[in-house]
């Protein structure tokens, strides 16, 4: 069936000798590249496809370059496009998996082998997947030795066709697998290229869509550049979309690849972790974690699932991101409920072991370091009978030999995380070790750890000492209050302490862990802390025991014991006050020397760094071991290791001598120390006053400014007064000739003068009050200025050589220079005052003085004329007295405009505008009369004018009581001055017309 195949393909060779595979590959490689016809072509892309996991290697050596052809030439059909992107799949894949079966000619093929092996190779499996990898690394190169193959792959995804797009998947997907740094810098630099892979997670078809899951966790693996990419191209939301729709923790494989993405998106990629936290998206996890009541029957997927959800959160929590951004993830998920949905699960039943323990460690690492979240944790209750915190039950586990191993591990992790920089939790984990907080019808977290302790089980021993040291790290109160636990050993005995007791289990040699873990926890518990050395060396088989430790030649199993018994001796010389006379630090360095050497010492020392494990424990923070046995070194201790190392060396190798200059040097720096902080305390009360000087400095300015505000204000207001006052000159002066010209009319004037009289009595009452409300004002403010100045002076005397003092100075001189102003302007007001009161008495001489006139001349007058220069003049008389009556009034009004502006800055302003106004209609007024009376004599020369062209005489004679000298402008036609009842005019010419 073969051969008629063959023979079909090679157009009908008569029966022979059957040609060879590689000939076959040939003859099929050259069909493709001559024929004409698209399905010739096709037929022979379809035999190659069907050959070339049989005939892997011939394939993909003659027939690749064909085959991209094809894809470059044959793009409208996409039945060849299928069978060229499958047969490149089938020389590229390195997987063992079978193909299906998806077009007739591939039933008429000969049976290929799953494995896709030579058959003319007989290797074993080992050797045979190796040479399948070899060849898939090959072809990829060969493939990839162009660049433009893979963008034209990428062009060829945007084929809507399914067998088009899904092969084109796959062997983008093959690629990725075996130079996957090479395929991630050409999608890179390809334009749209990671978008048109994003689009496949769009795709309808479900097969496309979860092989294109598959891609993606290729292509997004150790490139944060991509990563960042297909995070921004929405991966988030589409990704929990999908977990969403496949049913969440119960769905199936679909959800497991998206959950692989979305670590691989988040891991050590700060940028997206936190847009995947300012995004929301860490509130969309919380349903996830929602178990039922009957947690029992989980299938192997949803274990899974869960298992890469914990994963999930864990990343957004790691104790290897930054510090601030850890924080923030934590906060958010305490937010929006995630860790109490954890710790349901913590304290749930029926829960699988590895979902558990998983639970547990990601419980703690959300909870490391964050206060909030640790405080709720110490909340949790279990639900037992009765209520017990969840921390003593997690202990319970931990202390418990039958429990699994990795269980333990995540239990003892749990506890670091909850006491990691949380001195409240580790103040009340101590308490319960405390005589005077044992509760004896309750477990509490202290008793468990003793009875870890001090138990048969060398690992409970080990991991009840680690759990105690971390108690104990970076808080000297409780390594003193650790000092006062008493623990009964036996009925009839006195009790012992609890440091006692642990050099006790130390010397009676147990085993190494156990021994180990003791001594972690002495060198935690008396380092940096001189009065727990002080109790360690007040026993005195301590110091004996340790330097025979170290002193002996014991096997590698030993040798870290006497590194660590070297690392605690050494803390006892470096943190020794000296206050035990028989262990001093130079005492101990001397028995050093004698029983057991500088030398050998420090070589001891190293044993603990130079340890296989030390590195390993030292790499991060979560105890991760193969066996029980390997549990040796704890994360925090191995920073403590770090850091005395070196200066317990140097302690070691220091002379009496050194040691008595360094005793000085302290002591002098201590001096220093305290020198410095008497500076300090004194420049930070500097500081206050200076703060203090500068807040009144700006007091003093804003009332500096005030009172300018206000000393330009009463210039304004003074020289406004001196206009009016002007005015009223004017006025009284125009009314004192106008009561000179008769008797009745002066009677009439006298009446209008005693009643102005009264009102400019009135008025000056008002400016007297004026004048003494400013001097309150004055007053005032000079009180004001004799405290400021008071209290600047001595803020000048406590702030030695600061700015406060000039800057006061300044502020002193400018207040004086504003007191002398404001002097000044009341010394003015005083003398406006004066005149007022002298206008006063001329307006009252003037309206006593009796009027008289002479009559001598009335003769020559003619009655009309007296009557009509009588109308004229009481016409103007009345008009004037209106405008001085209104101009009264308007003084009347600015001066409560005046009283009303000093109350605020802005009303002064306003009140000061509507002066302004009222004066400029004031001087309008004027202008207006000043044209009327023009008029009016122009009028009056008309008519004249008139009378003398109807041939009337109009004579005019000189006054003969005050007989005016005639204007030296007027000619001999100009009409002489004339009299009228005592008042006297002249006329002149000056300005082109006559004026009076």
């Amino acid at each position: 069936m073969t051969m008629n195949f063959f023979r079909g393909v090679m157009g009908g060779q008569p029966a022979g000798p059957q040609p060879t595979g590689a000939e076959t590959i040939h003859k099929l490689c050259d069909r493709v590249a001559s024929s004409t016809l698209l399905e010739d072509r096709r037929d022979a892309v379809r035999a190659l496809k069907s050959l070339s996991k049989k005939y892997r290697l011939e394939v993909g050596t003659q027939a690749m370059d064909h085959l991209v052809h094809i894809l470059q030439t044959d793009r409208s059909d996409s039945e060849i496009l299928g069978y060229a992107l499958d047969t490149l799949y089938n020389i590229i894949c390195n997987d063992e998996e079978e193909e299906q079966d998806e077009s007739e000619d591939m039933a008429a093929a000969p049976p290929i082998p799953v494995s896709g092996k030579h058959k003319n190779v007989p290797v074993s499996d080992e050797n045979a997947q190796k040479q399948e990898e070899d060849l898939g690394v090959l072809f990829t190169d060969k493939f990839l030795g162009d660049s433009e193959n893979v963008t034209l792959l990428l062009t060829l995804l945007e084929e809507f066709d399914f067998h088009v797009r899904w092969p084109g998947v796959k062997l983008l997907t093959a690629l990725l697998k075996n130079q996957c740094n090479q395929v991630q810098g050409v999608i890179l630099v390809s334009p749209m290229g990671v978008s048109r892979l994003m689009d496949l997670l769009a795709d309808s078809r479900e097969v496309i869509r979860n092989d294109g899951l598959l891609l993606l966790q290729q292509l997004t693996k150790g490139n944060a550049a991509i990563q960042k990419i297909v995070a921004f191209e929405n991966a988030f939301e589409r990704l929990l979309d999908i977990i969403t729709e496949e049913g969440s923790s119960d769905g199936g494989i679909v959800v497991e690849d998206c959950l692989l993405l979305l670590v691989n998106l988040l891991k050590n990629n700060s940028s997206n972790q936190n847009f995947f936290k300012e995004g929301s998206y860490i509130q969309r996890m919380k349903p996830w974690f929602e178990v039922g009541d009957d947690n029992s029957g989980w299938s192997a997927q949803k274990v899974t699932n869960l298992h890469l959800m914990l994963q999930l959160v864990r990343v957004m929590v790691s104790p290897v991101n930054s510090p601030g951004a850890t924080s923030s993830c934590q906060k958010s998920m305490y937010q929006c409920g995630l860790l109490q949905q954890l710790c349901t699960i913590l304290m749930a039943t029926g829960v699988p072991a590895d979902i558990l323990t998983e639970t547990i460690n990601t419980v703690s690492e959300v909870i490391r370091g964050s206060q909030i979240n640790q405080d709720y944790f110490a909340s949790v209750n279990a639900p037992s009978n009765p209520p017990r915190p969840a921390i003593v039950v997690l202990l319970m586990s931990m202390v418990n030999e039958r429990q699994p191993f990795v269980l333990r591990c995540a239990v003892l992790y749990c506890f670091q995380c909850f006491l990691y920089k949380n001195q409240k939790g580790q103040g009340e984990i101590v308490a319960t070790l405390l005589p005077s907080t044992i509760d004896a019808n309750s477990i509490s977290a202290g008793q468990l750890l003793c009875g870890g302790l001090f138990s048969a089980d060398s690992l409970s021993n080990w991991c009840a000492a680690v759990a105690l040291a971390h108690a104990l790290q970076d808080n000297l109160t409780q390594k003193e209050q650790l000092l006062r636990v008493q623990l009964a050993t036996s009925l009839g005995k006195p009790p012992v302490s609890l440091l006692q007791q642990c050099t006790n289990i130390l010397s009676q040699g147990s085993k190494v862990q156990t021994r180990v873990g003791l001594l972690m926890l002495l060198c935690t518990w008396i380092s940096n802390c001189p009065i727990a050395v002080t109790h360690f060396l007040h026993n005195q088989e301590n110091v004996p025991f340790l330097t025979g430790q170290i002193s002996e030649n014991l096997g590698e199993d030993e040798r870290l014991v006497q590194g660590l018994c070297a690392l605690l001796l050494g803390i006892c010389i470096y943190y020794n006050d000296n206050s035990l006379e028989n262990y001093t630090k130079e005492k101990l360095k001397q028995l050093i020397e004698k029983r057991i050497g500088k030398e050998n010492f420090v070589e001891k020392l190293g044993f603990v760094t130079k340890h296989e494990l030390y590195s390993r424990a030292a790499q991060k923070p979560q105890p991760v071991f193969p066996s029980p046995e390997q549990m040796l070194f704890d994360h925090e201790f191995t920073k403590l290791v770090k850091e005395l190392e070196g200066v317990i060396t140097k302690a070691v190798h220091k002379t009496s001598e050194e040691e008595k200059k360094e005793e000085e040097v302290k002591k002098t720096l201590e001096q220093h120390d305290s020198i410095v902080i008497q500076y300090k305390d004194l420049i930070r009360d500097q500081d206050t006053q200076i703060q203090e000087l500068r807040e009144q400095v700006s007091t003093l300015s804003l009332n500096s400014e005030q009172m300018q505000n206000q000393i330009t204000q009463q210039q304004s207001q003074i020289q406004q007064h001196k206009d009016q006052y002007n005015i009223l000159k004017l006025k009284l002066g125009k009314d004192s000739q106008g009561l000179s010209s008769s008797h009745g009319e002066g009677a009439h004037v006298n009446g209008l003068h005693s009643e102005e009289l009264s009102q400019l009595r009135e008025e000056v009452e008002e400016l007297r009050r004026q004048h003494t409300l400013q001097h309150t004002q004055l007053s005032d403010k000079d009180s004001l200025i004799n405290t400021l100045r008071c209290g600047a002076a001595a803020a000048a005397q406590t702030a030695e050589g600061g700015t406060g003092g000039s800057d006061n100075t300044e502020l002193l001189g400018e207040v004086e220079s504003l007191r002398s102003r404001v002097q000044a302007q009341c010394a003015e007001i005083s003398q406006l005052q004066t005149e007022r009161l002298e206008l006063i008495r001329r307006a009252e001489a003037v309206s006593s003085a009796p009027a008289s006139s002479s009559e001598s001349s009335a003769d020559t007058v003619t009655v009309s004329e007296l009557e009509s220069r009588l109308a004229a003049q009481t016409t103007e008389a009345e008009r004037l007295k209106e405008e001085c009556r209104g101009l009264r009034e308007g003084h009347a009004g600015l001066e409560q405009q005046l009283a009303s502006a000093q109350s605020t800055v802005a009303i002064e302003q306003t009140e000061k505008t509507k002066l302004q106004q009222e004066v400029q209609e004031s001087k309008k007024e004027q202008d207006d009369l000043l044209m009327l009376l023009a008029d009016q004599d122009q009028k009056i020369l008309n008519l004249k004018q008139r009378l003398r062209d109807l041939g009337e005489t109009v004579r005019e004679t000189i006054c003969s009581y005050c007989r005016p000298r005639p204007c030296s402008q007027t000619t001999e036609e100009d009409p002489p001055p004339q009299k009228f009842k005592g008042l006297c005019y002249y006329y002149c010419f000056s300005g082109g017309r006559w004026s009076c």
